[in-house]
């Protein structure tokens, strides 16, 4: 079975490569979808966040930090404040910067790792402004608190379920966690400066590499189908697969924006692949944030039918 999936993955590649010899013209387009994507929506929506955010946690200021939320955060969690610290950047900076500042964290040791799975359970989405100012308006939606609850509601909802039962054993209190070599070098401030501004860099040029890869993805389905396949491309790469929807479909559209596309998936095992975290966790938590998501929103045609999707 190994060798099977071994020789269909290489025959796939292959099969992708000579695609991209004989349609140039076409892989270059998807490609500079992918590269424009990128430059546009990515870098200056994450690249701020992620060097102010790496700044932070190498001055140990992250608990300053979520004194702001904690207030409110960490009684209803019970979680300590660098869980909150990320959930707060998790939920208003989007994805990947859960992923990303869990990680961080937790090489650091500001983190347990019962707690950093927690948080990739729930705390890795798309980002409200991106979702306000460029899905809502693609997707022709007029009512806004009834997405922002499916899309950022649920999660938080599946977090306080996740406490209460999986994640019992948390701490609120402050805890010892493993010991570890830290890769800090220095507490200065230019130093930190500098170590986040590489870090940060580092980071977001393997982001555009995989938003490429996932969108030149199209190109294999698209020669065999001979037109764009709208329909799978926002599981692959799921800004790009919206721009190919051009707002059709809006309730899948919803829904793969909750799962995230394989881009998304690969994205977060580049922010984790330093740690021993596991992905398949992460999966299978966007699998039924996914799920509860379409029960949500069979309940909103069940019980208003006249208002659904509006």
């Amino acid at each position: 079975m190994k060798n099977f999936s071994t020789k269909l993955i290489a025959a796939f590649f292959l099969f992708l490569t000579i695609c991209i010899l004989s349609r140039s013209s076409l892989s270059l387009t998807y490609a500079s979808l992918g590269l424009e994507l990128w430059f546009h929506k990515m870098v200056p929506a994450l690249l701020p966040f992620m060097i102010l955010s790496g700044i932070m946690i190498r001055l140990k200021l992250t608990e300053k930090m979520a004194g702001v939320l904690y207030p409110l955060i960490g009684p209803l969690y019970r979680v300590r404040k660098n869980v909150v610290y990320c959930m707060g950047l998790g939920f208003l900076c989007g994805f990947p910067m859960g992923a990303r500042v869990t990680a961080d964290l937790y090489e650091r040791n500001m983190l347990t790792r019962r707690e950093a799975e927690y948080l990739l359970a729930f705390c890795n989405n798309i980002g409200p402004v991106y979702f306000c100012s460029f899905v809502l308006p693609l997707l022709r939606r007029r009512l806004v608190l009834p997405y922002l609850f499916g899309m950022y509601g649920i999660p938080l909802l599946y977090g306080l379920m996740l406490r209460c039962t999986s994640f019992q054993d948390l701490s609120s209190e402050k805890v010892s966690v493993r010991q570890e070599v830290s890769t800090l070098s220095g507490n200065g401030l230019l130093t930190a400066v500098n170590e986040s501004v590489q870090a940060s860099l580092h980071s977001i040029l393997i982001l555009g590499g995989y938003m490429i890869l996932f969108n030149l993805l199209n190109l294999p389905f698209h020669t065999l189908l001979g037109r764009e396949p709208a329909l799978f491309s926002p599981v692959l790469e799921i800004t790009g697969g919206l721009s190919m929807l051009e707002g059709g479909l809006p309730l899948y559209s919803l829904l793969a924006l909750s799962f995230g596309g394989l881009s998304c998936i690969a994205q977060t095992y580049s922010c984790i692949s330093d740690t021993d975290l596991e992905l398949g966790g992460y999966i299978r938590h966007k699998v039924i944030l996914t799920l509860l998501n379409g029960g949500f929103y069979l309940c909103w045609f069940l019980l208003s039918p006249a208002s659904f999707l509006l």
